[in-house]
């Protein structure tokens, strides 16, 4: 089904080949992504990139904290169009007025700098930049790790806050060439095949083994052009999953006609590769080959075919809570074999729903699986959430919306909840396919710290329809009989043209901000050091740590646009103790920042284990004190940072006094910018050394000079608490003399604050 070649591979005309008359340095000009990364580059020189994007994307849990690190840092007007949508947190009931106070300060930010503002429930962040924004040889910057338009060729990225930060003050988005790897597309799907399956084939092939991480996926190939658009764009977005960088597509006659159905005819551009290419890898997959999939819980890398867990379903589900139970240890007991019954899985939910699941010929299809049918009377249901208002028309007009509702779905408005734990949490124990992002443990909004367990798979719309219209037995698409009606999109723009503000080309300058009273300023964050004493608060052994794991999705969103509030949920579901612990060390360091005249004694007596750590790091390197030396906290992980481009789950940690993080890898590129730009070290240990263990210190001496002379590897030492001592080193990893320099000033608010923007 999926073939990943073991070194590169030219495409010459449109076929694969392992020569060609040009060489590889050369060839790797005729990509798309070369091409479009070419027209973008500010630096002249290809192999370090400083990217400026053609426009933003923000949703109502990001936007808040980007505009007050941007007002911050000097922002007076957005430089290129910038849309606010409310998708996330317009639904969450937590917190009273607070989550409707952040849209009020969105509109309020729209009309001053300059943005495009999209009210709650018009559409998710996603499906209006796809409608409204993205187009061909274009490139978007996210602050949501699904930020993937390629299917329209543009190059679009997901990334935290503060890489938005940098280009709303005319900033560039610094990186290294990344590598392209071709996914060459053959054949034509089956029918009852739909995006959500090749996605998982792909994530399935290339999660595991890094094949495409970092990298930017360049889908090519004769079976591109059989795909539709809706189909394209269903797979696109899940590239997310594979860690991949960026994606881009082939254009075609089909690409232009969606934009001219949107009213952007003049958007398209024909990208393709030249007749020549080279490619760092190739993924080839005959799309006749794929068939209905399903990711077990708890990643969406957890793939298998849906006869393969039809067939063992008792072996399968038992792996996963056996998985469960290196994850939540004795916390919860996970029991999906109580699912099986008669030598069937019995699912209790069925969700479709936001960037991925919610589009029209999703829609469409279910509904033409379900017309007719029932999803039963009893414990399972099925929810819809179509992506935009127009799509959602759209199905009203042409009956999708009727035949769902009349087999007993329930048709929501556009919300990314389901993807995120901020609607539709199943009942404790239950069992929820989902055609959406992302499965992570307690992602869907069960608590695990209270008890709470329940479980997501994904599916693709078509299989999830075909379950529901079986009774909750799980079911793929392909045993349905029908036929796919396929019925015509028409685009109504005048839902936006009468809900959203666009003041990108008239900003009111003098137009006041509206805060509520959750909205907070950044704390101070001080510089780094001369030298750090850090204590190790967390210590995780997951294969993965995700950053729904560093800080909780659901309800904790409601409170991210107050710093303070928000940190209080940090690791809550994975260590609950380490808000105390970290709080423990901070204080260490307010009290060290406040002496005066030399007199640390009030820094001592907050943590006497702290001073004769210190003590003992003195010993050791000369010259150290407490008038160099700031205090901090750590956590070890793995492989953390999989998952959500939020920066929370870095800021979090430096608003609790973090430091840094030290792992054997990162997962993702944008968890370790996000790091380096909230002023923490991204620090790395090889696999299979770890000198220290949780409660325990670690001295970095000489850290504040070594970053900011360009050193690679820094010095430690590990203050045992059973009083051992071991010197070993730690990587930086590449950085460039900015990302240096934010570390160094403490941040990306106190580098702008010290460099003139």
């Amino acid at each position: 089904m999926i073939k990943l070649y073991e070194g590169g591979a030219y495409l010459r005309n449109g076929r694969l080949a392992e020569e060609a008359p040009e060489s590889a340095q050369e060839a790797r000009k005729g990509t798309m992504a070369w091409k479009i990364l070419n027209s973008h580059n500010a630096s002249g020189n290809m192999e370090d990139l400083r990217i400026k994007f053609d426009a933003l994307a923000s949703h109502d849990i990001t936007f808040v904290g980007i505009i007050q690190t941007a007002r911050a840092s000097g922002l007076t007007r957005f430089p290129i169009p910038y849309v606010l949508t409310n998708c996330h947190n317009s639904l969450c009931a937590v917190g009273g007025t607070i989550n409707e106070d952040d849209h009020v300060f969105g509109l309020s930010a729209a009309r001053k700098y300059g943005g495009i503002y999209v009210p709650p429930m018009q559409a998710v962040i996603h499906q209006y930049a796809r409608e409204m924004l993205a187009g061909g040889g274009k490139m978007i910057l996210g602050s949501d790790s699904h930020t993937r338009y390629g299917a329209l060729g543009t190059m679009a990225m997901g990334e935290g806050g503060p890489e938005l930060v940098k280009q709303l003050l005319g900033r560039t988005y610094d990186i290294k060439m990344p590598g392209v790897v071709a996914v060459y597309l053959t054949g034509e799907v089956q029918p009852g095949v739909g995006p959500q399956d090749v996605a998982l084939a792909l994530i399935g092939a290339t999660f595991k083994n890094g094949y495409v991480k970092n990298k930017v996926m360049e889908f090519t190939g004769p079976g591109v052009h059989g795909l539709s658009m809706d189909f394209r764009i269903g797979v696109d977005v899940m590239t997310t999953e594979t860690t991949c960088l960026s994606s881009i597509w082939e254009t075609d006659e089909k690409t232009e006609e969606y934009l001219r159905i949107h009213g952007r005819a003049e958007d398209y551009a024909h990208i393709a590769p030249d007749a020549c290419a080279w490619y760092d890898g190739v993924i080839e997959l005959d799309l006749s080959s794929v068939k209905p999939m399903i990711a077990l819980p708890y990643h969406p890398s957890c793939v298998y075919t849906i006869d393969e867990v039809n067939a063992d379903p008792e072996g399968l589900l038992r792996e996963v809570e056996e998985r469960a139970r290196v994850s939540f240890g004795d916390k919860v007991k996970v029991d999906l074999l109580s699912k099986i019954r008669d030598g069937k899985i019995r699912v209790d939910q069925g969700i479709i729903a936001g960037c991925a699941g919610g589009g029209f010929e999703n829609i469409c299809d279910a509904a033409d699986i379900l017309r007719g049918r029932s999803i039963g009377n009893g414990a399972f249901t099925l929810n819809v959430y179509p992506a935009s208002m127009p799509v959602f028309k759209e199905l009203v007009k042409n009956g999708a919306a009727a035949d769902l509702m009349t087999a007993g779905a329930v048709i929501k408005p556009a919300f990314c909840g389901p993807c995120f734990g901020a609607g539709d949490t199943p009942a404790n124990n239950a069992f929820s396919i989902r055609h959406s992002t992302r499965n992570f443990p307690n992602r869907e909004g069960s608590k695990v710290q209270e008890g709470q367990i329940s479980s997501v798979a994904l599916m693709d719309a078509r299989s999830i329809a075909a379950t529901a219209a079986n009774g909750g037995v799980l079911t793929p698409a392909t045993e349905y009989a029908g036929t796919y009606s396929r019925p015509a999109y028409f685009f109504d723009q005048e839902i936006y043209r009468n809900r959203v503000l666009d003041k990108s080309a008239s900003p009111e300058a003098d137009a006041e901000l509206v805060y509520g009273p959750n909205i907070k300023d950044w704390p101070k964050m001080p510089a780094l050091t001369e030298n750090l004493l850090l204590k190790v608060v967390s210590e995780i052994h997951d294969p993965v740590t995700t950053t729904d794991e560093l800080i909780p999705s659901g309800e904790t969103s409601s409170y991210r646009s107050n710093p303070l509030k928000l940190a209080s949920f940090a690791l809550s579901r994975k260590d609950p103790a380490y808000v105390g612990r970290a709080q423990e060390v901070q204080a260490v360091e307010t009290a060290r920042e406040a002496a005066e005249d030399g007199d640390f004694s009030a820094a001592e007596g907050a943590l006497p284990e702290a001073a004769a750590a210190l003590k003992r790091a003195a010993e050791a390197f000369v010259g150290s004190s407490w008038a160099n030396t700031g205090v901090g906290s750590t956590i070890f992980a793995v492989k953390p940072g999989d998952g959500s481009a939020r920066e929370q789950a870095a800021s979090c940690q430096k608003v609790l006094g973090g430091w840094a993080n030290v792992a054997h890898e990162y997962a993702t590129k944008r968890y370790r910018s996000n790091l380096i730009n909230w002023g923490m070290l991204p620090l790395l240990i090889p696999e299979g050394e770890l000198p220290f263990a949780n409660g325990d210190y670690l001295f970095l001496p000489g850290i504040r000079s070594a970053v900011l002379a360009g050193e690679s590897r820094v010095q430690a030492l590990a203050l045992r608490a059973d009083g051992t001592e071991k010197e070993f080193s730690l990587d930086l990893g590449d950085l460039t003399d900015d990302e240096r320099e934010i570390i160094a000033d403490g941040c990306l608010i106190n580098y702008y604050r010290t460099h003139s923007v």
